[in-house]
């Protein structure tokens, strides 16, 4: 298993996997609407099949995820892709890394929260608010929480020598 930065190489698997396991290559968030196998990125593989994704852009001194996907829970895939993100963000001189999940998303949020991200700010009615872009956008969520707001969580990034 190994961890690759998305390239021109295999960005044609990276479409394949948002169409198989999203529907859609577009994201709708409210800080913007991306289309994700254009993102950078990293993907974790084994035997040349994907098992976990990760895109990201950067918005000057920050580094914002946009999606992270994992195909087997509980097995550090996404640990392994968030921790190679933020080598990243440090190697480039970013001051945090900003992401946002659903008001549905618990695992996600336990997720995130385990790894030194905390909620500072919730953004009410973003998701519906994104379907009125993206009308295929579920009303209903994980465990039928209803969707509704999006949380944008931070990690503070501590430069070298600091």
């Amino acid at each position: 298993m190994s961890i690759k930065p998305i390239t021109i190489h295999n960005r044609k698997r990276v479409h394949q996997f948002f169409k198989e396991h999203w529907g859609s290559t577009q994201m709708i968030i409210s800080s913007g609407i991306y289309n994700c196998d254009q993102l950078d990125g990293y993907i974790y593989e084994k035997d040349e099949k994907i098992l976990g994704l990760l895109t990201y852009v950067f918005h000057e001194d920050v580094l914002e995820v946009i999606s992270l996907d994992s195909v087997i829970e509980g097995q550090g895939i996404g640990s392994k892709l968030m921790q190679e993100v933020e080598l990243l963000a440090k190697h480039k001189g970013m001051l945090k890394i900003t992401l946002l999940t659903t008001n549905d998303n618990i695992n996600a949020l336990k997720f995130y929260q385990k790894k030194g991200y905390r909620i500072v700010k919730v953004i009410p009615n973003a998701v519906a608010k994104a379907c009125m872009i993206k009308p295929s956008i579920p009303l209903i969520g994980y465990e039928a929480i209803p969707l509704h707001d999006e949380l944008e969580l931070v990690k503070l990034l501590i430069k070298a020598g600091q």
